[in-house]
């Protein structure tokens, strides 16, 4: 399907999805978070497409924010949709059950630098700059924002960030965690792609279960998430895939994954 808004490129085993408004420096709008949903939920349903890499079309920019023109008019009443709606495809991102990477080119301001934070894995280009800038609009990060920084990088850099609107360069945000690698802007989607690659070569069905495990850390309390870590083990336990890697481990040899249980 093609999208007003979007790109989306399927490879072997992998989509790349690309925010595609170059003149308004990827932002947005209402057209771009449907389009957004709609491609996400697509590929979370296609059983070929075992991870997600998005990025933002041109050299300048993974996305600069929300649009300014929608955001302008909104009221106490609409405001509260507004938000929930880039919540919802923020939420999406992250629950995918496949590996969602960002590959940030540029500028990754507001909304999207909310859409990066919701993406298991982030890579910025050297030419990369993240931030949160929406109190100097008079207003607070929306989509995300507030909750999954101060989950990433601690509740004091997070604050610090929020509070001054102020922007991180690609070597910052890697200092305090915020991204995992920063490469050189024509090696962003290689390197993007080869961590993909990289976890292709595993079960998808322990990959999932991970995720999932991961996710629990930062939504359950401890005492419950352990125990649904020891149950995700128990259940690939039982898995055509953990007799296959068990298997091949002993005999010394690759393990072939049916990605099944």
């Amino acid at each position: 399907m093609s999208y007003l808004t979007l790109l989306v490129e399927k490879k072997q085993g992998y989509a790349i999805i690309t925010l595609n408004r170059p003149d308004k420096l990827n932002a947005l709008n209402g057209q771009l978070l449907a389009d957004l949903h709609h491609a996400l939920v697509s590929v979370q349903n296609d059983t070929d497409v075992h991870a997600v890499i998005l990025t933002g079309s041109g050299v300048k920019a993974f996305a600069a924010g929300a649009d300014i023109g929608e955001l302008q008019p909104l009221t106490a009443e609409s405001g509260l949709p507004f938000s929930e709606r880039g919540q919802a495809v923020a939420n999406l991102l992250e629950h995918l059950g496949k590996p969602t990477i960002a590959a940030v080119n540029g500028f990754a301001l507001g909304g999207g630098c909310e859409m990066a934070l919701a993406c298991h894995i982030r890579f910025a280009s050297e030419n990369a700059q993240l931030g949160l800038p929406e109190v100097t609009l008079g207003t607070l990060p929306g989509y995300g924002g507030t909750q999954r920084l101060t989950r990433l990088v601690g509740r004091a850099k997070a604050t610090e960030l929020i509070l001054s609107g102020e922007r991180v360069n690609a070597q910052e945000a890697h200092k305090i965690g915020l991204v995992n690698d920063v490469v050189a802007l024509e090696e962003l989607l290689p390197r993007a792609e080869k961590f993909v690659q990289t976890v292709l070569l595993r079960s998808q069905t322990a990959v999932k279960a991970a995720l999932s495990a991961i996710l629990a850390a930062e939504e359950l309390p401890h005492t419950e998430g352990m125990r649904f870590e020891a149950e995700q083990f128990a259940q690939l336990c039982a898995t055509a895939d953990f007799k296959e890697g068990t298997t091949a481990f002993l005999e010394k040899r690759a393990a072939k994954f049916q990605h099944q249980a």
